[in-house]
C-alpha cells in the first residue's frame, strides 16, 4: 500500500482512499489487517492524527473494525458498503447530471440508452 501522497486532497483523505481502493480491487479482504495510524504517520511522515482521521472515516461507515491491543482490519461486508456509497455517489454526480443536459437537450431516454450503449 505504500505510494505518495500529492496535494491535490488532504491527507487524511488520501489514506481513507488508498484503503477503500485496496478493498475494492481486492488487495485487501475481509478479515485482513491494515496498517495503524502510527504506521501510516510513520510510513507518510505525517502525524498520527491526520491518519487517524481517514482511518476513523472508514471505522464509523463499519468498512474497518477496531480489535483493541491488536489492530485494525477489514469487515466482512466492508467492500459491499464502499460499492452502495460510490455508486450513489456516481449517480449524483455523474447521472443526474446527464440526465438534465439530455433533457435540455431534448433527447428521450431511448436516445440516451443509445448513447451509452454506443459509449
Amino acid at each position: 500500500m505504500i505510494h505518495s501522497l500529492n496535494n491535490e486532497k488532504p491527507i487524511f483523505q488520501q489514506i481513507r482512499e488508498r484503503i477503500e481502493d485496496g478493498i475494492l480491487d481486492g488487495h485487501l479482504q475481509p478479515e485482513d489487517r491494515i496498517p495503524s495510524t502510527n504506521e501510516f504517520a510513520k510510513e507518510y511522515q505525517i502525524n498520527p492524527a491526520t491518519a487517524g482521521k481517514g482511518v476513523n472515516e472508514l471505522v464509523d461507515k463499519g468498512v474497518i473494525y477496531k480489535k483493541r491491543g491488536v489492530g485494525m482490519f477489514v469487515s466482512i461486508n466492508a467492500r459491499e458498503i464502499l460499492i452502495a456509497e460510490r455508486k450513489e455517489n456516481f449517480f449524483q454526480q455523474h447521472i443526474e447530471p446527464l440526465k438534465k443536459e439530455a433533457i435540455r437537450l431534448g433527447i428521450s431516454d431511448e436516445e440516451l440508452q443509445n448513447m451509452l450503449q454506443r459509449g
